[in-house]
């Protein structure tokens, strides 16, 4: 006999047995009893999360020897066909292989024959957004008016992609991703059923890697047992997926509290012999401090945060180390180092300097710089003073140079504000280290009449609003303002793609990445 995957096996044939999907499965079921089913439905959602299922359950509903009926019996011709895929009546369609004009062509003809031995024709078309625009002008007039014995079901992952016309035609149900807890009951109903020798931790690392999609984690499942000898452990599924340990996250964001870079760097350099995916580790470590501060605003809710108690209860420990300030901060770096990492080719080098910058304890650097018998004497950065008050006797003359003063006091201003650019980042990183953070992303750029503009690249909006926010704002002017001994004000401004170039070159931070990697600028489109 051969060998029936889990995906297959474990498929839903009922409404009650569709996972995580209670507002469609009432939708339905409502629609049923009232006899109101719509002649088309769009089936929107993610991969694996049920909307074929669902679509040949509502083809077994309605063309059940007992139907219409919410509970169809199974066991009927017209449901053992439709539960093979061989129903006569029951018609699915890859969107994405037939979706020329001629091929909708082909179902409008057919779609006038009675259905051989069913109740209804019933056409389910998957990925229903690869047809071509004429395909689905083609489809519009049987979708309007179809034959009372025709039903449409049509299945994508990118709703937004079909046209308006198709979408004011159907019913459209969303389908949601799955949360973990679901994925492990139903995993966990699978292992009991199939006798699987597992430890719990690996149910939850799969749940967690399949991303909402219960036929993910049934296919990652599937292949473990085959994989396995004997009892499959968390090493096996972290071998097969390269995922990161939930205690390595944890190890590396104590590293962070506790300001220990080296440390945090080598659990990095550990990931990296085993074999681990760093972007995957990117990526679960933003979702790690996503967990962190939603389990201190929350008391560690499990529903919210979508992972068992007993992380939770780790989380909410961990997270009662660190500020909500701090949480947001690097939160906001990490996402950087993440579309920062897309201009390398090694993402290595970017996730090192970040795990340094927020493990580095600066006080730490501070005191140990301070005068002692075998240390340097550290010199502060001088603050700005304000020029001395012009004499009388020299009105005249600034009366008759006042383009050339105006425009040579302007650059030394200019000059002032980026010399003493860290100095100011350290004082606000004192009142508020998320603006400190969202301001280091920016480059002074030009300093007249008490304002100094600073530009941020063209796709840094948010950081832009940020700053601009009433509370935030004149934390900024106050920290120039002491720092440079000058009433100021600031404006900020999302840089042109013309001058791009010209910005960044004083912007220390990639202009020290040009000159390691002999880069260069060049114009985004």
């Amino acid at each position: 006999m051969s060998y029936t995957v889990y995906a297959l096996k474990w498929r839903p044939q009922n409404f009650d047995a569709v996972i995580g999907q209670s507002h469609i499965v009432t939708n339905l079921k409502s629609a049923l009893e009232k006899n109101m089913l719509a002649h088309a439905y769009l089936f929107s959602g993610p991969r694996g999360v049920g909307k074929t299922s669902t679509a040949r359950i509502l083809a077994k509903a309605i063309n059940c020897k007992v139907g219409p009926t919410i509970n169809p019996c199974g066991k009927c011709s017209s449901c053992v066909e439709i539960t093979q895929g061989r129903g006569m009546d029951v018609i699915e369609i890859d969107g994405a292989s037939n979706r020329s004009i001629d091929d909708i062509r082909t179902l409008r003809e057919n779609v006038k024959f009675s259905p051989s031995s069913s109740r209804y024709k019933v056409y389910v078309i998957d990925e229903v957004h690869m047809l071509t625009a004429e395909a689905f002008n083609a489809l519009l007039k049987t979708l309007e008016e179809p034959p009372e014995y025709v039903k449409f079901i049509f299945a994508t992952t990118h709703p937004n992609k079909v046209p308006l016309t198709i979408l004011s035609r159907c019913q459209h149900l969303n389908f949601r991703r799955i949360s973990v807890l679901e994925i492990v009951r139903q995993l966990e109903n699978i292992i009991k059923a199939e006798k699987i020798n597992i430890d719990k931790d690996v149910i939850y690392a799969i749940a967690r890697s399949s991303d909402g999609s219960l036929r993910d984690a049934e296919s990652v499942l599937d292949q473990l047992v085959s994989f396995s000898k004997e009892k499959i452990s968390l090493k096996d599924v972290v071998s097969i997926l390269g995922l990161v340990e939930q205690e390595a996250l944890f190890e590396i964001t104590r590293a962070i509290i506790d300001k220990n870079p080296k440390i945090a760097l080598n659990i990095l350099d550990r990931l990296i012999d085993e074999g681990k995916d760093l972007s995957v580790f990117l990526q679960d470590l933003i979702a790690h401090f996503r967990n962190l501060m939603v389990a201190k605003i929350t008391r560690a809710d499990a529903k919210l945060i979508d992972l068992p108690e007993d992380i939770c209860k780790k989380l909410l420990e961990q997270s009662q180390a660190l500020s909500l300030e701090e949480i947001f901060s690097a939160f906001n770096i990490l996402v950087v180092t993440q579309e920062m990492a897309k201009r390398f080719d090694s993402i290595r080098i970017p996730l090192e300097i970040t795990l340094v910058r927020l493990s580095y304890d600066k006080k730490s650097v501070q005191a140990q710089a301070a005068p002692g018998k075998d240390s340097h004497v550290s010199v502060p950065a001088p603050k700005y003073e304000a020029p001395r008050a012009v004499q009388s006797k020299q009105v005249h003359k600034i009366e008759e140079e006042s383009i050339g003063q105006a425009a040579s006091i302007a650059a030394v201003y200019l000059d002032d504000a980026k010399r003493l650019w860290q100095n100011a980042l350290e004082v606000l990183s004192k009142i508020k280290i998320s603006v400190a953070t969202y301001l280091g992303e920016g480059t002074p750029i030009k300093l007249e009449k008490n304002t100094l503009t600073i530009s941020f690249p063209k796709n840094y909006s948010l950081h832009k609003e940020s700053l601009e926010m009433k509370e935030n704002k004149p934390l900024i002017e106050k920290a120039f303002s002491q720092v440079l001994n000058a009433n100021l004000k600031v404006n900020f401004i999302l840089a042109k793609e013309e001058s791009i170039r010209n910005e960044v070159s004083h912007n220390p931070k990639i202009k020290s990445a040009l000159d390691m990697f002999n880069g260069r600028v060049i114009k985004e489109e």
